[in-house]
């Protein structure tokens, strides 16, 4: 059975301008092609005609990047929504939390989800997290996504492939299915 046969839904969490700005985040980005995978894999899921999910985060500090009034705010251009496509704005890491998402998939008799976004080890995680505990079949797109510098505890600094892989390692098998998007392409 073809992925496509299961109707996923996409979901893209935080593919937005802010993450642009490297030096904001921590600096030292890593998967510099997120947005450009990203924005691929979402022209290939409108062809084929599934359900897909924009999740934008809105922080409550008017000094953030992603405070709504804010260029950062903004959808990526690689990714803009469409008018028919459901935009949900949150306030917090996960997708779940302060939103309607899980009662629009289920809404929907959405089962299985595949995650795509910014940052892997922050709101992507904590969202697949949710998915793999509230029983969706979850997929992350490895290459879709992507992860910045880390200081850590003692101060120490993490590099960001570092975190962006631990933070895989961490759902694979756990809470989500973990593919690259020319795996992704080929089970759909």
């Amino acid at each position: 059975m073809k992925l496509r046969d299961k109707r996923p839904a996409l979901v893209l969490v935080d593919i937005q301008k802010a993450f642009k700005y490297e030096a904001y985040w921590g600096g030292n980005r890593n998967n510099k092609n997120a947005e450009a995978v990203s924005g691929m894999i979402l022209n290939n899921w409108r062809a084929l005609k599934l359900p897909v999910f924009h999740i934008r985060h809105s922080s409550t500090n008017p000094k953030s990047l992603l405070y709504n009034l804010n260029e950062g705010f903004e959808f990526d251009d690689e990714v803009k929504p469409k008018s028919i496509e459901p935009v949900i704005t949150k306030n917090v890491n996960s997708a779940f939390i302060g939103t309607d998402l899980k009662q629009q998939l289920d809404d929907e008799s959405i089962n299985t989800l595949v995650i795509i976004g910014i940052t892997t080890n922050h709101c992507v995680s904590t969202t697949t997290r949710m998915a793999g505990n509230y029983g969706y079949e979850t997929y992350v797109i490895s290459d879709a996504t992507a992860a910045f510098d880390r200081v850590g505890i003692n101060g120490e600094k993490y590099d960001s492939e570092i975190i962006h892989l631990t933070a895989l390692a961490n759902l694979n098998g756990e809470f989500a299915t973990v593919w690259t998007s020319h795996k992704l392409m080929s089970e759909l």
